[in-house]
């Protein structure tokens, strides 16, 4: 049996040293030449020496078996863990939690207990273990564990160190892989509004950081984040999101980096790298080790070409459409992104699949089901002809039913609407994929297990689930959880948000502010003048589950952060310029609404991307795709041809408006911040300047306008002349519209961007042009 030392960070010349750590139940002993070993007094786990080397006896069995040989390769430690596993014990590790807080709510997604009282009530430490965590680590073997708001870095290391000792003390001792939704958001938020707790280094995300046109700084970034995510316990990251934003009315598209194929490529593989390379003192092998986070790219064939711009969380928007016959750019990210790393990790670790039916795609199988459940696009494609092994886990929930009717956020089980829960993870496991994201039972899997016997019989099966376990297990031991999951929470202090990480995310903030207009070089305003800010009128909102939040009329920004660049006034007569903050126009209805389905339409209705009233005279005759088998088998077309959509927050154009009116030749400056494309003819011939961000701080916008900074940020898509245009593109195709040109005869291309000089041309706009 070959073995060999690996290229640890020596971090003692003793051959043993034995450690008190800060919290009394861990201990630590340091190998030379090897790995410090973290382990807990009370888990029951001892210390084994061979050959002049310390090991931990997670099994506790009393002797040193491969899986628990720190010197032996990966991957024949796992396949010799997995073939220890029970079948439950494998049915639990392809388990991923939903969504965990820390401490958990009280009331709500994802409330939790802690001896059966709420949290306010119970007198536990924000870093406990809540009763429904103990039972889907103990009870279900459960293993991945995905982490949204956590009270403070502090509260979540300690919680990671409660955690990996309880489940150290279970069965084979196999660590907990806790992982997070991007959470270094500028704006503090993340794809459920819950990922950025506690506090972290800002950076932009998605759309923003895709406006930099830098995969350098994204891979700082990652190199960054990783350690920042090392230090809170997170040793998975459920991204980058590396979908093309074809389709501009896609509410998902701000969470990507652009329509661009090379863009996304290259921005796609430097963040995984970031990711996933450890530096060479904390280097286990082949580039992983302790600062390595699993990176988790989604989604899997690609997410973006959604019809008529539908989300597929929702079964009103379960189709993925390919008119252009352009499922090529789609999956270049992957095959030849994430999939080829310069660097020694060599891919991402694990692959999420959207929930959307790639429709009409599967030409072997003859299927239209979610990409989670397709045996084409995980077995034939992504795994044969493209050769990932890597762990493959699906999109949260699509083994659970779906809801009431097609706009109710509920299970998303596109495709096998009529099967049992059962039947789902039983097709989910024969498409190939390892791991059932957001499902805290393994019950099912177990169900799907003895289905899988019935028809192949045990040896196939059981040979099936082990393959999986090795893939899990891989991820576990690479990122050296085996050897020490532990954390020294005075570290994570130093560690999370420190200084030279804030700085970095700030400045690459900066960097991905775009300057669209500047009318008579309005901008920079260095002066510290008078600006007058309109109040914003925000209409009430709804988040994912439906819940409303009341309607407000106030200032879009921090007056007091506005007044460390100039004077503000209430009166516009007393500026000298005016600003006016708003974001892009919202739809009421994300592309189905319940009012038309009861006045006896189909329920479909148009996304706009403008403020104004939009009636879709243009839209297509009938969808391409339509029909669920359960909640509305009659609706055989999905077209809104002929209906209307006005934006939620149509107030912000009325007040771009008014403020005109008011300052009269005098300066006015519109800051967009937008999600999405959006259509500029409404007012840009009104006003002096542009500045446009995708979500970042507005201290970052003020650098820009004051001229502390100078802009840099390009657009990473292409901006719409009006909504025909948008209707008559194809949603896979980029680069398709007619494009808005302004009054100064700028028109808004992809890589179109401003600085003080004019049009920016650099390495950058000449590296990614469009193709």
């Amino acid at each position: 049996m070959k073995k060999y030392i690996p290229n640890f960070l020596k971090l003692s010349v003793c051959l043993l040293s034995l450690q008190a750590s800060a919290q009394t139940n861990m201990d630590y002993i340091t190998n030379d030449n090897g790995p410090k070993l973290g382990y807990s007094k009370e888990s029951g786990v001892k210390i084994l020496e061979f050959d002049g080397h310390f090991f931990k006896d997670l099994n506790q069995n009393g002797k040193l078996d491969p899986y628990e040989d720190w010197r032996l390769p990966v991957e024949e430690r796992a396949k010799d863990l997995a073939s220890k596993m029970s079948v439950e014990q494998i049915a639990g590790l392809m388990l991923y939690s939903q969504h965990q807080s820390l401490p958990s709510g009280e009331v709500g997604f994802g409330a939790g207990t802690y001896n059966e009282k709420p949290f306010s009530e119970s007198g536990a430490k924000a870093s406990g273990i809540s009763d429904q965590q103990k039972k889907f680590l103990k009870e279900d073997d459960l293993r991945h564990v995905l982490l949204t708001a956590v009270q403070s870095p502090e509260v979540a290391a300690k919680w990671n160190n409660n955690v990996q000792a309880y489940v150290e003390g279970l069965g084979l001792g196999i660590p907990a892989n806790n992982s997070s939704d991007p959470r270094n958001t500028a704006t503090v938020t993340s794809e459920f509004n819950a990922g950025a707790g506690g506090t972290i280094s800002l950076w932009p995300d998605g759309l923003a950081m895709g406006a930099t046109f830098d995969p350098a700084l994204v891979k700082q970034f990652g190199e960054m984040a990783a350690k920042e995510y090392r230090a809170l316990g997170i040793t998975t990251a459920l991204s980058p999101q590396i979908d093309l934003a074809t389709e501009p009315r896609w509410y998902r598209i701000a969470y990507v980096f652009s329509e661009s194929p090379e863009l996304v490529k290259a921005m796609g593989k430097a963040y995984v790298e970031g990711f996933q390379t450890s530096g060479k003192e904390a280097e286990i092998n082949d580039g992983w080790g302790y600062e390595s986070v699993n990176a988790m790219v989604k989604h899997w064939p690609g997410g973006g070409p959604e019809e008529g711009g539908r989300d597929g969380h929702w079964a009103m928007g379960k189709f993925a459409v390919y008119p252009g016959d352009n499922f090529k750019d789609h999956i270049k990210p992957f095959t030849e992104g994430a999939f080829k790393l310069d660097g020694g990790t060599k891919k991402a670790a694990a692959v999420m699949p959207y929930y959307t039916i790639s429709f009409d795609r599967d030409d072997i199988y003859n299927e239209n089901v979610g990409n989670g459940f397709s045996k084409y696009i995980i077995t034939e494609l992504l795994r044969d002809k493209y050769g990932y092994d890597g762990v493959v886990c699906t999109d949260w929930l699509i083994t659970a039913d779906e809801g009431e009717t097609p706009g109710t956020f509920a299970g998303k089980p596109w495709g096998t609407e009529a099967m049992s829960v059962a039947e789902r993870h039983y097709k989910v496991l024969m498409a190939g994929v390892d791991q059932f994201g957001g499902n805290n039972e393994k019950g099912p899997v177990l169900e799907a297990y003895q289905m899988g016997v019935e028809e192949f019989g045990e040896d196939f099966m059981r040979a099936r689930f082990e393959r999986s376990a090795v893939r899990l297990l891989k991820n576990i031991f690479r990122t050296g959880l085996f050897e020490n999951p532990y954390l020294d929470t005075e570290k994570t202090k130093e560690i999370v948000g420190n200084a030279e990480f804030m700085k970095a995310g700030y400045e690459a903030q900066v960097k991905s502010v775009v300057v669209l207009k500047n009318k008579e070089a309005a901008l920079p305003i260095k002066e510290k003048k008078t600006v007058y800010i309109p109040k914003i009128y925000t209409p009430v909102s709804t988040d994912w589950w439906g819940i409303p939040t009341p309607a407000k009329f106030e200032y879009p920004v921090d007056l007091e952060l506005i007044k460390k660049y100039y004077k503000v006034t209430d009166n516009a007569a007393e500026a000298d310029f005016a600003m006016v903050f708003v974001r892009n126009p919202q739809s009421k209805e994300a592309g189905y609404s319940e009012t038309d389905r009861q006045n006896g339409g189909n329920g479909y209705v148009p996304i706009s991307l403008q403020y104004e009233t939009y009636t879709a005279t243009t839209a297509r005759e009938h969808s391409i795709a339509a029909g669920d088998p359960v909640i509305d088998p009659e609706i055989k077309d999905r077209s809104y041809k002929g209906k209307s959509s006005t934006a939620s927050n149509i107030m912000d154009l009325r007040t771009i408006e008014d403020t005109k009116m008011l300052m009269g030749d005098k300066p006015v400056i519109v800051s967009v911040t937008t999600d999405k494309p959006m259509i500029f003819a409404e007012f840009e011939n009104l006003v002096d300047g542009i500045v446009l961000n995708f979500g970042v701080s507005t201290q970052a916008v003020m650098d820009i306008v004051s001229g502390n900074a100078e802009p840099s940020g390009l657009l990473p898509l292409q901006m719409p002349a009006n909504m025909e245009t948008v209707e008559a593109q194809q949603e896979d195709v980029p680069f398709d519209m007619i494009l808005y040109q302004d009054s100064e005869g700028n028109t808004y291309d992809f890589g179109f961007g401003l600085d003080w000089n004019g049009v920016i041309k650099d390495k950058r706009t000449e590296r990614f042009k469009k193709e």
